[in-house]
């Protein structure tokens, strides 16, 4: 049991060290490749697992091999556009003008109704407001409406105001995070204040989110509270 336990430990370290490499991506944002080397690499690592005969670097070397190579891979692929889409394809336009492109879809094995819902997780609902469609490489689908259809901006009525960043969280869970401070503009004798108006110390907050402009937001870890 203990063997199991040590080996299920080593293989979890290998395991999230080589989907680190790969580099940061949500499942359904994988490029057929990635997606190929993640299923191969889950499937490598149960076999020292079910079988505790089979020697562990046997489970580590392919794993690492199969890493090294998507590395490789991704670095050609960022070199050369042939071989990139080889690899990933290319995008495909499924709605043009309102219209579907019905040779397009065959072609990508999908139903109408697949496309509906995929319309429909943009909030999009009616098919004749769309201007273009397209289905990614990754299997998403990216939609640009017409003009009439897309939402007013700011810039659409000419209202020009001032870039701000969206607020970080300052304090998570007591601890102060000295780099979101430097990067609202804001230090610790700004934050004790902050706090002191609250009655809080550190350690009592739960949550302190806070923006340029000295505008926060705390929660304490029994109670919410709004600056």
């Amino acid at each position: 049991m203990s063997v199991v336990l040590i080996r299920s430990l080593i293989l979890y370290i290998v395991v999230i060290f080589g989907v680190r490499l790969m580099g940061k991506r949500q499942l359904g944002e994988l490029q057929p490749s990635e997606l190929v080397i993640t299923i191969l690499i889950s499937n490598i690592a149960t076999l020292p697992l079910e079988d505790t005969s089979i020697p562990l670097v046997l489970g580590i070397l392919p794993i690492l091999a199969l890493v090294c190579f998507e590395a490789v891979m991704s670095w050609i692929t960022l070199k050369s556009i042939r071989i990139r889409r080889i690899v990933s394809g290319r995008p495909k336009i499924i709605i043009r003008d309102g219209k579907l492109e019905q040779a397009t879809i065959r072609d990508l094995r999908l139903s109408v109704d697949d496309v509906m819902m995929s319309l429909r997780q943009n909030d999009v609902f009616d098919i004749s407001q769309v201007q273009y469609a397209i289905m990614e490489t990754t299997g998403s689908i990216s939609v640009y409406l017409k003009p009439e259809f897309q939402p007013l901006t700011q810039g659409d009525i000419h209202l020009k105001q001032k870039a701000i960043n969206p607020p970080i969280a300052i304090i998570q869970d007591g601890c102060v995070m000295n780099k979101s401070l430097a990067m609202i503009g804001k230090n610790a004798v700004w934050l004790k204040q902050k706090l002191a108006e609250h009655r809080l110390t550190e350690d009592q907050v739960l949550l302190m989110i806070g923006d340029e402009n000295g505008e926060c937001t705390i929660i304490p870890k029994k109670w919410g509270d709004k600056a």
